[in-house]
């Protein structure tokens, strides 16, 4: 678990609170989705692995439904979403929090071992590109700028003009500040740096004939709060990190807007360009649901249950500033547990 989450985690709890009072008095009475009343005496155990960005959504319903029921026990952890897949697919654990779609060599991993799974949506969620607040040279970068300053290509380049030729070379207008680029940002083993590869980098790599990934020489972490201390560290940071985690560091660090195209329409981070997907950097995300083990063990297949309850998940983001699935969506990925029930 990281210190982020951890720090998150005791707000949430807050939430958990929330939940119960809601389903009413000591006993909770809410049907959820499949049926299974929050209160009914549920007993058993499950195992939660994966994203540092879902584990606050999934711990504080845990909580909840622990609270209702005393028979229930569990535990969230936030490795990362790839290190979760591994325990996951290696049949270690019920339910693989992503903030990001599995991948099709973990859904290989998952079937070689005889597991099948189903995909639930759960919430929305954005990346946000963050400097320290001292730097009011650069207001908007585009996928573009993206590229030449931490892409592939950028291995080595110590200033942010250092990124200028290779920015103007993708078309780019962008005045980049002759000062020191001092770049933290998520490890390979995190969700969010797989999302913000495929989502701002990947193409232009392509279509350049480079590997989709990002330069290799700058600091990464796992601890979201290392990250945020990274970034505040250097006046002329640069990194990014989840939506959720910039919001609450506001006092350290500043959210840069970013346009999809190269000197296009620049985009602010809000939980309303990250819902209708205005935002270039917004993603969905998922829980991993083992069909056997819910089948087997009914305490997972109620928590599933009461995960997409009517109102569960969004009384848990009340507390961070994740986005709730519109109702259509929500609907989808309600009938897609039903269907694997």
């Amino acid at each position: 678990m990281t210190l982020a989450s951890t720090k998150r985690i005791g707000a949430l709890a807050l939430a958990a609170g929330v939940l119960v009072a809601a389903c009413g008095g000591s006993a909770a009475t809410q049907a959820p989705a499949g049926g299974q009343e929050a209160g009914s005496g549920v007993e058993g155990e499950i195992f939660v692995t994966g994203s540092s960005t879902v584990e606050p959504i999934s711990t504080a319903i845990a909580e909840a439904f622990a609270a209702a029921n005393a028979g229930f026990g569990y535990t969230v952890e936030g490795p990362g979403t790839g290190d979760g897949f591994k325990k996951f697919c290696a049949g270690e654990a019920d339910i693989a929090d992503a903030s990001r779609a599995i991948k099709d060599e973990e859904a290989a991993a998952c079937k070689d071992a005889g597991i099948e799974f189903v995909e639930l949506k759960v919430a929305f969620d954005g990346m946000s590109v963050v400097t320290s607040p001292e730097n009011t040279a650069v207001a908007c970068v585009s996928f573009a700028d993206l590229y030449a300053l931490v892409g592939p290509e950028s291995t080595g380049f110590a200033k942010w003009s250092d990124a200028a030729a290779l920015a103007a070379e993708l078309g780019s207008k962008t005045v980049m500040p002759d000062a020191d680029l001092s770049i933290t940002g998520p490890g390979e083993e995190s969700g969010t740096y797989d999302s913000f590869v495929e989502l701002a980098l990947k193409g232009i790599a392509e279509e350049r004939g480079q590997d989709a990934v990002t330069r290799p020489d700058y600091t990464a972490s796992a601890n979201d709060n290392a990250i945020i201390d990274g970034i505040s560290g250097s006046p002329t940071s640069l990194g990014w990190v989840g939506f959720a985690f910039a919001e609450e560091n506001k006092d350290k660090v500043l959210e840069l807007q970013v346009a999809e195209d190269v000197n296009g329409t620049c985009v602010a981070p809000t939980p309303e360009s990250v819902s209708d997907g205005s935002y270039p950097l917004a993603r969905p995300l998922f829980i991993y649901i083992n069909k056997a083990m819910a089948a087997e063990n009914p305490a997972l297949g109620a928590f599933v249950d009461f995960y997409l309850a009517e109102g569960t998940i969004a009384t848990a983001l009340e507390t961070v500033p994740y986005v709730n699935l519109p109702a259509e969506t929500l609907a989808e990925t309600r009938a897609a547990w039903d269907a694997a029930k």
